[in-house]
C-alpha cells in the first residue's frame, strides 16, 4: 500500500498500547513516516513527560503548538508539529472561546472541574477529545496522531462519549459527546494503531484491549505495531572457536573463556528470537490484523537518527499491506 493513502485514509490516528511498549516511539515514527510520504502532521500528547518531542530533538511540548521536523531537510517531506492537551487548558480555551474568560481560571483555581469530573465521569477525556475533534474538522495537518493513554485507561478514555450520552441527556456536553462518537466511530475520520511487544502479557492486554475496542467503542482498528523485534541473524548457531579456527593459525583465534562468552550470547539471543516469533505467530493466531514489525534499538536515548530508522521500517511496513481494516471478529 501507499504510505499517503494508509496516512489520507483516517484523518486521526490514535496510538495505544500498555505502559512501556513503545506507544510514544511509534506515535513519533508515524508521523516521521508521514511526513516523508509528503503529509503534514500534528502530534499530540495527552500524557506529559514521554519525551517524544527528545526524538526529534526539541524542548517538551506544551499546550501551545510548536515545529518539531520542519519538513526534515528532504525534498518532498512535510512538517512535524506537536502539542500537548490537558483537561484544564482545553477547558480555560473553551471558556474564552464563550466570552468567558474572566471566570475560567477563578472555576479551574477553585477545582470546579474535579467536582464536575465527580458527578460526571468521562467529563475531562471528552474534553480532550472534544479539542482533537475541533482540530481535526479544522484540518490542522494531514494526520493527526494522538498519543493515548496506555491501555487501560485508553479504553476508559475512548469511553467516554459513549459513558456521557448516558449520563447527559441534553445540552452542551451531550452535542460534545455525539459529536467525538462521530468522529471515533467513522473510519474515514479516525483510527486506531495498537502496539505492543512480541512478549506474552503485552500481547495478552493488546488482543483484550482490541475486542474491547471494537465492541465497545466501536473504532476501526488499523495494523498492530509489534514493536522492539530482534532481527534474525545468520550463524549464531556456529560454534566460535570452529569459526575462526582458520583465524587461529595465524595467532587470531579467541581464547576459551572469549569463545564461551560469544557462544553464551549467541545462544540468549536465539533463544530470544525463538520467543518473539512465537508471540508474533500467537499474536496473529489471535488477533486478525494486519502486522508491522519494529526492530530493536539498541540505544539508551533515543534521537534523531533513530526516529529515521523506525520511520524507514514502518513506510516499508505499511507498503507491505493489503487491506486498510479488519474486523478482529471475522
Amino acid at each position: 500500500m501507499d504510505p499517503a493513502r494508509f496516512f489520507a485514509a483516517s484523518r486521526v490516528v490514535i496510538v495505544a498500547g500498555k505502559g512501556g511498549v513503545g506507544k510514544t516511539t511509534v506515535t513519533a515514527g508515524l508521523a516521521r513516516a508521514a511526513a516523508l510520504a509528503g503529509l503534514s502532521s500534528l502530534i499530540i500528547e495527552v500524557e506529559g513527560k514521554s519525551g517524544l518531542a527528545a526524538l526529534f530533538g526539541r524542548e517538551p511540548l506544551t499546550y501551545e503548538q510548536v515545529e518539531l521536523s520542519p519538513g526534515g531537510g528532504r525534498e518532498g517531506a512535510a512538517d512535524i508539529r506537536g502539542r500537548t492537551l490537558t483537561p484544564d487548558d482545553a477547558l480555560l480555551e473553551y471558556l474564552r472561546d464563550h466570552g468567558l474568560s474572566r471566570i475560567s481560571r477563578r472555576l479551574l483555581s477553585g477545582g470546579a472541574l474535579d467536582v464536575v469530573a465527580t458527578a460526571a465521569p468521562g467529563i475531562k477525556d471528552i474534553l480532550i477529545l472534544g479539542k482533537v475533534k475541533q482540530l481535526e474538522r479544522e484540518k490542522v495537518a494531514d494526520v493527526i496522531l494522538l498519543d493515548a493513554p496506555a491501555a487501560g485507561h485508553a479504553i476508559t478514555f475512548l469511553l467516554a462519549a459513549r459513558a456521557l450520552l448516558d449520563a447527559v441527556r441534553v445540552g452542551p456536553i451531550n452535542s460534545q459527546a455525539r459529536d467525538v462518537l462521530d468522529m471515533l466511530t467513522d473510519p474515514t475520520r479516525c483510527q486506531v494503531v495498537l502496539v505492543t511487544l512480541p512478549e506474552e502479557t503485552p500481547v495478552n492486554e493488546l488482543v483484550d484491549t482490541a475486542y474491547h475496542l471494537e465492541d465497545r467503542v466501536g473504532v476501526s482498528l488499523g495494523p498492530v505495531v509489534v514493536n522492539g523485534v530482534y532481527p534474525i541473524i545468520a550463524g549464531l548457531d556456529a560454534d566460535p572457536a570452529m569459526a575462526t579456527a582458520a583465524a587461529a593459525a595465524a595467532g587470531a583465534g579467541l581464547r576459551r573463556a572469549e569463545a564461551d562468552s560469544l557462544a553464551a550470547a549467541a545462544g540468549f539471543r536465539l533463544e530470544r528470537t525463538a520467543l518473539q516469533r512465537e508471540q508474533v505467530a500467537r499474536l496473529a493466531d489471535r488477533l486478525p490484523l494486519p502486522q508491522i514489525e519494529l526492530p530493536f534499538l539498541f540505544s539508551a536515548d533515543l534521537g534523531p537518527p533513530d526516529l529515521e530508522l523506525l520511520a524507514a521500517s514502518l513506510t516499508a511496513g505499511i507498503e507491505t499491506l493489503s487491506d486498510l481494516r479488519t474486523d478482529v471478529r471475522s
